[in-house]
């Protein structure tokens, strides 16, 4: 059985959610060193992306990497300069559709989560992991990112932001240890 590795990425200050229901931000960003040490590079997804649309297939929705809980269609999933953009739409005929779409306007949720298997990796001198090829699975709206250069400015001081990082990354590292039991 393959591994399915996952990365968190807020959503990018640019993120738009119209109609109630189209949303639209980067699930990547290349060059950027996640909580876990890694670095996804330019042209990663490439093959991926290519490989889904000739077997007519598409990257999934989900909600927090729960493969029981899509919640919608990405349109559109493609490589830029910046990152792994991907826009799509809720689907608000499904109850976890409405509800992510009404957390995404409270504010509530705006973090992406890539569900990947890594094809090539190499380390750097830092000691990081650089992710070269990558195979895309899905693409989750969840809770708490792993990428926090790719966020939506948080309110309120450096402090309380601080404080709210650490409790992401031990909520993040209670979920690790009881996915794992």
């Amino acid at each position: 059985m393959m591994d399915l590795e996952r990365k968190f990425c807020r959503f990018d200050a640019d993120l738009t959610v119209t109609d109630g229901a189209v949303i639209e931000g980067y699930a990547s960003l290349f060059g950027a060193c996640d909580q876990g040490n890694d670095v996804v590079g330019k042209g990663a997804y490439g093959a991926s992306l290519m490989r889904l649309a000739s077997e007519n297939r598409a990257v999934k929705m989900l909600w927090q990497h729960d493969p029981a809980q899509p919640i919608g269609i990405w349109d559109e999933v493609r490589e830029d300069s910046k990152g792994l953009y991907v826009k799509g739409r809720l689907l608000e005929s499904v109850e976890k559709g409405r509800e992510a779409a009404a957390l995404i306007a409270a504010g509530a949720i705006d973090g992406l989560s890539i569900g990947y298997r890594t094809i090539r990796a190499t380390k750097n001198d830092k000691g990081q992991r650089l992710l070269t090829e990558v195979e895309l699975w899905e693409v989750s709206l969840v809770t708490f990112p792993m990428l926090p250069s790719a966020r939506v400015a948080a309110k309120g001081d450096s402090l309380e932001a601080e404080v709210l990082h650490e409790l992401a990354q031990a909520l993040e590292g209670a979920r690790r240890e009881m996915a794992g039991s």
